[in-house]
Order: structure tokens, then C-alpha cells, then sequence
């Protein structure tokens, strides 16, 4: 066993001492008694430094101060000779009033020590108030010269010492420099928050306006064919007609959040009566309130952006680029109705009527009918009498559709949610659904979704708002005429009025080249593209494939930003880059939506075939989660068109009128839509219920407002530029001919050994080539076997290490 030396005897017993001295913290209790005690002493200074002004201590107490030995000596200050001590020592000999900044100091190193928080700031806050009692005490010595109790002995005297050297003016110039940095680093002053207080007044002006209420609207029934009774005493208005008395209710007719319009119709067998109560229709949106109510929610946003950049930058926000920039007003929309639904008493009794009748035939009874009146189809939902089989009045369908003249009845048995049977039939005078009028909806303006989609109104005329993230792709069918294009304008215009150039972006393809074009306006604010193409609107099939590969090859990016930022979806990825918790130098940034919107699919399969079909299949299977969002159309819903492959990966789908039930089966699975009146009228599934919905209807002039507004300001420099896509035939049969190779090829070469990664985007910028000779460069090295093959999304290898192998391989060509 080895000895121990006398040396390392006596380090052993000063290494203990020495440790727990260089160690020693306080521990929680010592924490909250030294707080407790800093706290008490900050409210002591406090006392003594406001009775030393109130009472005149600095010249009652004067002569007392030096005689605190004296226990007969009498002082004034409420904490009698002690306080009269310290307020002689740190206000008078001091700091003057400026002191009192001590007593915050006290009071705030002892609240963060008692109640254990992070002391990191408290440093910030000792060195800054230390700097502004300095400031506050030199400058009461140098304005306030006749009362010294103000500017305390030591502001006196330095502002003696500065004038003695730089002379008054210089010395206020010092002071005021002072004063300047203090506002800005510590109290935060910037010119945003001094031009934020100036348009203070605008915005009071603003919220004036937007408090007026909008005026009552009015009932858009036309009750002018009925003779009204009002009994005071009673609550209800009775409407009289020849064989049936109709009961409305007051209240329902007062505006109302609830939108639908339902009529009770209760049968009796002999005779038939009609219980109508229908519910109001949507309040009108007065459009200069909402104008009004938005510049002012933008003014709100922009200058809580400026003040979240000041203070420690706070959260990232990717609306930074355009920060000034507006939302279309709804003032772009033309209202084409008055908003609401007219009730028409004969054909709500004639329809009722033929229906009970025709049933009546067939020895199938009605125990209660009611009827719910929509923009451009009523709703009859009857209940049979016990014992009727649901499927005899189902196979009565093209007799009732005979009874009552009428084209598109469609037969709900039952209705999904309701012990009901539903027959819906078109309205003889159909309502339009303004785009302006679900757009100004408070469904839609409140509803809290990632891509908020208003098509239109519902038979019960609500407002129907989906999100379009949890589709999460949508493929839309329907003969040609019957409103997809509209529907796609319907689409894109929502989207408009409620995304932000930075949070979505659209990929447009118009094989029609008609269709789509007004929106080239917005390319550098919403569009999307491939490098060096000329047009962000995709007419010509051949580069839609190229398009639908790159954004494969941008969805392999997204998900290896989500892996290296340990997330699972594009909500989450955002949230956590907008924390500012992911390295941009590491590649992350901000990823906005990418909306893929096909105005006709047919005409894709029959050029391209399985070479567009399988990335939209790969596409619609895995883009959910990244935030590419498909959105394809077509008038031809055939099974060669929309397969097996492509309808399991896009559950929600919309369907307009198509000419037969193998068609509506094909893009339902159930019939329906070939009973469907046309002119916007559609059915919406999402795998679950089937919703029928009038469109709104938006037309091209209005569109074009609405691109011409956003047009107008200030965009991006380029459209969102996709990442580049090489075909995996690139290599086979490149041209081997050292005589063809491109001017640029060495220095390109160079380039791609210098970075080790063969990119034609890298040559792109280095070079400052378009994407086609950039291309072809790449093809080049490729075969001269400086680079390797295509990899997907992934960058070419490289085969030679450094530029001298390169010099090399260069000699070795050349001999």
C-alpha cells in the first residue's frame, strides 16, 4: 500500500475549505431572508426620502445630522435619526431626487431573489438605472441650481466639472445625448412607435365609424299575397289563405344567426294543413362597415409587428416583406340579390300537395311533412306512418319528379342524423348566391381554419365554409356549363380574402388557357413556378409534368425540414420557426401553403397518362402533412379518368350536374348528381355525408377587380420559385464531343469541385445562367463523369475532391 506524503496531507485538508468557498450559493431560505430584507430596506429609503422633502428635513434636520450621537436630539424625518442619516447621505450628499430610482433597485433585487427568479435581467437593470440616476441628478444640478437638495451634492458638482471643461452648451448637449440613449435602448423609442402615436388620432377616427351600427335588415319574404292579422296581445302574425292558415313566427323574422329557412307543413288527411315558421335570413353585411372594421384590424396588426420587432424581435412574422400589404375590400363583389330567400306561399302549398297526393296513391300515409326553403331548392321532410317501408317511397321517385313537373327531385331516405325521409325540390324562381354575400358572412370572416373555402349556401341557406387543409385535396367533376370554373373562382377568390401572400401559393394549370389567366396579375404575390419559365400559369401539358415532379421533389425537402425540426406536420413546423427555435443558416424557413389547382384533369391523362397520374397519386398519398393541397377538375368523372388510385387519396370531392348515374357513382359512389338542376348546384362529400350547396357565383369582372387590386401593390421580386427537375433519362446518350462542350464548361466545373455539389441551381447563381444552359451544363459534366447521376431531390455527387485533381482530369483529356 502506498504512502501518503505530509504534502499532499495538508492539500487535502485546504481543498475542502477552498471549494466550499468558491461554491457556496445561497440556498432558498437565505434567498427569501436576504429579498425579504432588501425589500423592507427599499420601503424604509422610500419613507425617509419623502418625509426628508415633505418636512424640509434638508434644512429642519440639517444641524441634527451631525449630532445623531445625541440621544435628546430631535428630528423630523418618520424614520427618525436613522432615516434622517440616510436621507442626508444618499438625497442631499447624493443624488438628489433622482434617489429615489435606489429605492426601485432595492425593491426589485428583492423581489427576484424572495420569489426565485432568473437574476440574468437583473444586471440590465442595475447598470441602466444606475446610468439614469446619473443623467436625472446631473440634470437637476444643471437647471435647478438654486434648490441643491433637487440635484444632490454629486449632480452639482459633476455638472460643475463639466462646465468647467465643455462649457454650458456642451454640457447640455452631454445630457441630452444621455437622454437619447436611455429612451432607446432602455425605454425602447423608435420612429414606429412615434409615427404609431401620430396616427393615433386616425385610428379613434376609425373606430368611430366602425362602432355605427349597420342598419336592421330587412325580411326578404314576400309576404304581399297574404292578408295579415296582428292581435296585439298574441305573438304570432296569421297569414290566411283558402284552405290552409300558415303561423309565422315574429321573432324568426328579426335577424339571426341562424340562417336556414324551414316550413313546417303538418298534413292532416282531410284536409291538409301547413304550419310555415321559417327562420330569417342571413343579416345583410354593411360593406362600408366592413371595410372600415378591416383597415382598422390591419392597422392594429402592423403596429403590434413593429412593436414585437423592438422589444427582443420577439416572434418571426413571414408578412414582414409586405408589410403594407391589403386584403381585397368587399366592396370588388357585386351583390346580385338581396341576400335572402322569398317564400312563395302557392307553390309551397301546390308542391306540398302533389307530393302527399302522389304518395297518397300508392296507400302511403304522411304523418307530419315540414319544409325547409333554400336559394334554389325546397327541402320536404316527411315522416310516413308507422309501418311504411322506407324503400317503397325511394322507387316512388320518378313518379313524384312526374307529379310535380319538376326536373331534379332527388329522394334522401333517410336523411343521415334525422328520423326523416327528404324530397328536395328546385324552386321555380331560383335565388343567385352572390360570391359578395357568403364572403361577407360572419361564418366565413370568423372562421378560425387553416384554408377557409366559402362555396356557397346550403339548402337551409347557411353559409358553407370548409377548410380545405383537412380535405385534404379536392377533386371536383361535372358536365361541361354546370359551374366548375366558377367553382374554382370560388375557390381561389376565398382564399385570396383571407391568406397573406407569404402563407400560400397557388400552382395553376389551364390546359383551356382561358380560364386561369386573370390570375397571372398576382404572379409575384400568390403564384408559384418552375425556375426560368416565362409564365406562372401552366397551359401546355408537356411542363406539367415537370411541375408535378418538382413539387414531389419540394415535398422530399419539406419532410426533411420536418425531420431535422422533430415535428409531424407543416402547423407544427411553422410554429416553431415563427419561435424562432430553427436555424434559417440550417436550411429552415418559413414554408407557406402550396395549392396545386388542375381546371381540366381529362385532358392531362389522355396526353401524359400514368406519367402525371402516378406523382399526383404520390402527391395526394404523402402532401398532406407538408401543406401541398390538391385541387383537380374535370367534366369527364369516367373511370379511365379519376381510378381507383386517385379517388382513394382524395376523399373530398364535389360533384355538379353530369349526365348519368354511372357518372355520379363514379365521383360520389352514389347517384345524385345526375339529378342535380345545374347552374352552380352541386353535392360536397368528405367521405362521410353528402351536402347539397348552391355555388356562389362569382364572374370574370369581378375577378378581375379583385387581381387588379392586388396587383397594384407592391409584390415580391419573383414569383415562388419550385424547386428544378431533371428526368431521370438525363445521361443516357449525352454528347461525349469535347469540341461541343459549352465556353463555361471549365469554370463550371470549378465551381461544382469548389462546393462539392452538383447543382444546376448553384450554376445558376454563380454563373448567372438560365435554368436551360445551367441544365445542359450539368448534362455535360455528368458525362464527362465529374459529376454523378440524378438522385431525386437530392444534390449530384461529386467525383473528383479538390481543383488540382480537376487540373488533372483537364491534362489528362487533353493528351
Amino acid at each position: 500500500m502506498a504512502k501518503t506524503t505530509k504534502k499532499e496531507t495538508v492539500d487535502k485538508k485546504n481543498a475542502p475549505k477552498t471549494e466550499t468557498l468558491k461554491s457556496w450559493r445561497p440556498n432558498k431560505q437565505q434567498r427569501f431572508v436576504l429579498g425579504c430584507l432588501l425589500v423592507l430596506f427599499s420601503i424604509a429609503l422610500l419613507v425617509a426620502f419623502i418625509s426628508f422633502y415633505v418636512n424640509g428635513q434638508w434644512q429642519t434636520d440639517q444641524s441634527a445630522v451631525s449630532q445623531l450621537g445625541d440621544r435628546s436630539e430631535v428630528v423630523q424625518n418618520w424614520l427618525g435619526k436613522f432615516g434622517a442619516f440616510l436621507a442626508d447621505l444618499i438625497v442631499y450628499k447624493g443624488f438628489g431626487i433622482a434617489s429615489f430610482i435606489l429605492v426601485r433597485l432595492f425593491f426589485l433585487t428583492g423581489m427576484f431573489l424572495a420569489l426565485e427568479l432568473s437574476t440574468k435581467k437583473l444586471k440590465g437593470i442595475w447598470f441602466w438605472d444606475l446610468f439614469a440616476i446619473i443623467i436625472v441628478s446631473v440634470l437637476f444640478g444643471f437647471f435647478a441650481t438654486s434648490a441643491p437638495e433637487l440635484g444632490g451634492t454629486i449632480g452639482y458638482e459633476l455638472n460643475l466639472f463639466l462646465q468647467d471643461y465643455i462649457g454650458k452648451t456642451g454640457t447640455l448637449l452631454t445630457l441630452l445625448f444621455g437622454l437619447i440613449i436611455y429612451l432607446i435602448f432602455k425605454i425602447k423609442l423608435s420612429p414606429e412607435k412615434i409615427q404609431s402615436y401620430f396616427d393615433s388620432t386616425k385610428k379613434e377616427f376609425k373606430s368611430e365609424l366602425g362602432s355605427l351600427k349597420p342598419q336592421q335588415a330587412e325580411s326578404a319574404y314576400n309576404l304581399e299575397e297574404f292578408a295579415i292579422e296582428e292581435d296585439p296581445e298574441l305573438d304570432n302574425i296569421h297569414l290566411k289563405s283558402n284552405d290552409t292558415q300558415f303561423e309565422i313566427n315574429k321573432e324568426a323574422l328579426k335577424p339571426t344567426i341562424n340562417h336556414s329557412s324551414e316550413i313546417d307543413l303538418n298534413p292532416v288527411v282531410k284536409p291538409v294543413q301547413m304550419d310555415i315558421k321559417p327562420a330569417t335570413v342571413a343579416p345583410v353585411v354593411h360593406t362600408e362597415e366592413f371595410v372600415i372594421e378591416k383597415a382598422e384590424e390591419e392597422d392594429i396588426i402592423e403596429e403590434n409587428l413593429a412593436s414585437r420587432l423592438v422589444a427582443d424581435f420577439g416572434l418571426f412574422d413571414p408578412t414582414l416583406d409586405l408589410s403594407n400589404y391589403k386584403f381585397p375590400t368587399i366592396d370588388l363583389l357585386k351583390e346580385y340579390s338581396t341576400g335572402g330567400i322569398t317564400i312563395n306561399q302557392e307553390e309551397l302549398e301546390e308542391n306540398k300537395n302533389k307530393i302527399v297526393d302522389t304518395l297518397r296513391n300508392y296507400k302511403i300515409e304522411i304523418a307530419q311533412i315540414k319544409a325547409t326553403v333554400g336559394p334554389s331548392v325546397t327541402l320536404y321532410e316527411i315522416v310516413p306512418e308507422a309501418g311504411i317501408r322506407i324503400s317503397k317511397i325511394k322507387s316512388l321517385e320518378d313518379d313524384i319528379a312526374l307529379s310535380l313537373s319538376a326536373l331534379g327531385i332527388r329522394i334522401i331516405a333517410p336523411i343521415p342524423g334525422k328520423g326523416t325521409i327528404g324530397i328536395e325540390v328546385p324552386n321555380k324562381n331560383p335565388t343567385m348566391v352572390s360570391m359578395k354575400s357568403v364572403i361577407g358572412s360572419a361564418k366565413f370572416q370568423e372562421a378560425e381554419m387553416e384554408l377557409p373555402i366559402a362555396l356557397g349556401k346550403t339548402i337551409s341557406n347557411e353559409t358553407f365554409v370548409v377548410d380545405l387543409a383537412k380535405m385534404p385535396h379536392l377533386l371536383m367533376a361535372g358536365a361541361t356549363g354546370q359551374g366548375k370554373s366558377v367553382g374554382l373562382n370560388a375557390v381561389l377568390t376565398s382564399l385570396l380574402y383571407k391568406k397573406h401572400p407569404a402563407e400560400v401559393k397557388f400552382v395553376l394549370v389551364d390546359p383551356k388557357k382561358v380560364e386561369l389567366t386573370l390570375f397571372n396579375k398576382i404572379e409575384r404575390h400568390y403564384l408559384a413556378k418552375l425556375p426560368d419559365t416565362d409564365d406562372a400559369i401552366i397551359t401546355d401539358n408537356a411542363k406539367v409534368v415537370n411541375t408535378l415532379n418538382s413539387l414531389c421533389v419540394e415535398m422530399d425537402n419539406r419532410y426533411s425540414l420536418l425531420k431535422d425540426a422533430m415535428v409531424r406536420n407543416i402547423k407544427e413546423y411553422n410554429e416553431k420557426f415563427r419561435a424562432r427555435k430553427l436555424n434559417p443558416e440550417a436550411g429552415h424557413r418559413f414554408l407557406p401553403y402550396i395549392i396545386l389547382v388542375v381546371d381540366e384533369f381529362a385532358d392531362l391523362i389522355m396526353t401524359a397518362g400514368k406519367e402525371v397520374e402516378i406523382p399526383i397519386a404520390r402527391l395526394a398519398q404523402l402532401a398532406r402533412a407538408i401543406g401541398i393541397h390538391l385541387i383537380i377538375a374535370t367534366q369527364r368523372p369516367s373511370v379511365n379518368v379519376i381510378t381507383g388510385l386517385i379517388k382513394a387519396n382524395f376523399p373530398a370531392r364535389i360533384a355538379f350536374r353530369v349526365t348519368s348515374k354511372i357518372d355520379s357513382r363514379t365521383i360520389l359512389d352514389t347517384q345524385g348528381a345526375d339529378q342535380l338542376i345545374g347552374r352552380g348546384d352541386l353535392l360536397y362529400t368528405n367521405g362521410n355525408d353528402v351536402v347539397r350547396v348552391q355555388c356562389a357565383f362569382i364572374d370574370t369582372p369581378e375577378v378581375e377587380k379583385i387581381t387588379d387590386f392586388i396587383g397594384s401593390q407592391k409584390a415580391y421580386a419573383t414569383a415562388y420559385l419550385l424547386p428544378e427537375f431533371v428526368g431521370e433519362e438525363t445521361g443516357i446518350n449525352l454528347d461525349m464531343d469535347i469540341s461541343e462542350r459549352d465556353t463555361l464548361f471549365r469554370e463550371a466545373a470549378e465551381i461544382i469541385v469548389n462546393a462539392q455539389q452538383g447543382s444546376a441551381s448553384l450554376l445558376q447563381r454563380k454563373l448567372k445562367l438560365g435554368y436551360n444552359r445551367a441544365g445542359r451544363l450539368i448534362d455535360q459534366l455528368e458525362a464527362a463523369g465529374i459529376v454523378g447521376p440524378f438522385e431525386g431531390s437530392k444534390a449530384r455527387s461529386v467525383n473528383i475532391s479538390d481543383l488540382s485533381a480537376l487540373d488533372q482530369f483537364f491534362n489528362n483529356e487533353q493528351n
